[in-house]
């Protein structure tokens, strides 16, 4: 599939548009030298939209669009609920989690760590999250970003992701976060818009132009079984989606581990101008999420009756665009880009932030901020780099990039919660309780994969989540006499206030009844 002049056209303005913005949100103000506040926090100045938009730009990126949509091709609608639950879990975040990162004025995950627990703990997941963001996150969105824009302009794939990557850096490199953040409220607008166009005119041609309800309608009545969002034990998608464990199991686990102890999804948070606009961004987020499914999965279903021979799933969301006339076409593809350089940008960020104020700044004590900030810039293109070297090795063997993310993560993921989780709520857990369940989870993760293959990776996420938490009391009241005087309650609850505004609270209750809705309808 090629793209007309107009197409192009519309895409030019796009990238040109947005690198004219980023150059001018990023405007350093006059006599003030850029700190490492400003750069890696945007001066804590965040307001909620640009919160919330930047939530969900970050988030949503090729795998998603592609992949979910791909999902919903095969499984249907019940892959929605990574998006709907993940709604939910936004809101236990804003509620529990953001009070105790701000109140106590931190920059990274890592650093956290180091306030609660100690130096050993804070460098172990330092360095795992920036082997993870490089290696995995980075690598995966840029191998399935170029081979979007492969399918989408027939350009070879090196220079799809050559191209995304110049583009993220060329943006966000020189105003860090702030550029990120507020370029990213373009970002959602497109997508959105462009997702929404997509929907409509695939639902219309499923309907014979009939409009988009009479598409939807066609669906459900000669497709009933992609309506289902909790398989039975003998559906055939029951390994990737088991049953109730997407309500009660596996899925809550990695979604607070990705929406709560992510860097480069939390950061945004962390940068608000104080907490009640860090919950307001965050509930704004939730409500975004839900609206996702219906612009990324639903045109996957159509997909299934008007392409039922596609050689691959994930050809569904390309194969759509090629029906969308000129012009809009353009647009759509300038929204997937922006999706995927969004991402590519946010994690850059974040792989440099962890680096700087984590690693570097421990070993280079008396630099100045000028000097980490430009540490900082160095890092972002480093990484970018070396996922770009990176990415066909590491991802050219996986039929699904998703399916390589899933597994190398989720070996992590229980003991990421269970250190985090124990940490805030629990006194009495230590370093050697975090140690041990971040050991724990990754030997039991391989046990249970080679012990269990036929067990649903999300029952196996739960399973290894529960035995962490044992791990980590048992090992934490076994040394409990080695710290006594201090050391594992630096960050203490008793001055976090985790009362929330009436308007959150009305948005949350909100929220829920209309989750209980969307399930109860096509339970």
């Amino acid at each position: 599939m090629n793209l007309a002049n107009l197409d192009i056209g519309i895409f030019v303005v796009y990238v040109l548009g947005l690198l004219a913005l980023a150059l001018y949100i990023s405007r350093a103000e006059k006599n003030h030298e850029r700190n490492t506040k400003d750069y890696f926090l945007a001066s804590k100045s965040l307001p909620w939209w640009a919160i919330g938009a930047s939530l969900i730009a970050s988030n949503i990126s090729a795998e998603q669009i592609i992949g979910m949509s791909g999902s919903g091709y095969v499984l249907g609608l019940g892959i929605a609920s990574y998006e709907w639950m993940a709604a939910i879990t936004l809101i236990i975040v804003g509620k529990y989690f953001l009070p105790i990162f701000l109140k106590n004025n931190i920059y990274t995950m890592p650093q956290y760590l180091q306030q609660r627990f100690d130096s050993r703990v804070k460098t172990i997941m330092a360095v795992f999250w920036l082997v993870v963001y490089v290696f995995v996150n980075l690598t995966a969105v840029l191998w399935l970003g170029g081979l979007a824009i492969t399918t989408i302009t027939g350009v070879e794939l090196a220079y799809g992701m050559i191209f995304l990557g110049i583009f993220s850096i060329a943006y966000s490199s020189y105003g860090g976060l702030k550029a990120v953040a507020y370029t990213d409220i373009i970002q959602v607008v497109l997508l959105v818009f462009g997702g929404l166009m997509l929907t409509y005119i695939s639902l219309d041609l499923v309907s014979n132009g009939q409009g988009m309800l009479a598409g939807f309608s066609v669906l459900t009545e000669q497709m009933p079984e992609k309506f289902d969002m909790i398989f039975s034990p003998d559906s055939p998608h029951y390994i990737s989606l088991p049953g109730l464990s997407v309500l009660i199991g596996g899925m809550w686990v990695m979604n607070i581990s990705y929406w709560g102890f992510n860097q480069y999804i939390i950061q945004r948070a962390l940068a608000a101008k104080d907490l009640a606009e860090a919950q307001k961004g965050i509930a704004f987020a939730a409500y975004l999420k839900i609206l996702v499914p219906f612009f990324v999965v639903v045109p996957g279903i159509a997909a299934s009756i008007l392409f039922a021979d596609l050689e691959q799933a994930d050809q569904a969301y390309p194969s759509l665009m090629n029906l969308m006339p000129v012009g809009l076409k353009g647009l759509v593809f300038a929204a997937l880009v922006a999706a995927i350089v969004s991402s590519l940008a946010s994690m850059c960020n974040s792989v440099s932030t962890i680096f700087t104020m984590d690693i570097y700044s421990h070993f280079k004590k008396d630099k100045s901020e000028a000097h980490y900030v430009k540490v900082g810039r160095i890092v972002s293109i480093s990484a970018l780099i070396i996922a770009m070297v990176c990415a066909k090795p590491l991802l050219g063997q996986f039929e699904q990039a998703f399916q390589y993310i899933q597994e190398f993560t989720g070996f992590f993921t229980p003991g990421i919660v269970v250190i985090f989780l124990l940490g805030m709520f629990w006194k009495t857990m230590n370093s050697v309780g975090a140690i041990t369940a971040a050991i724990g989870s990754a030997a039991l993760s391989g046990v249970l994969k080679l012990a269990m293959p036929a067990l649903p990776f999300m029952d196996r996420v739960g399973v290894v989540f529960l035995a962490c938490i044992a791990l980590a009391v048992v090992a934490s009241l076994a040394t409990r006499k080695n710290y006594v005087d201090g050391g594992t309650d630096v960050v203490s609850l008793d001055e976090v206030n985790f009362t929330t505004k009436s308007s959150f609270n009305m948005l949350a209750i909100c929220l829920v009844i209309i989750l209980v809705a969307l399930y109860a309808t096509w339970w």
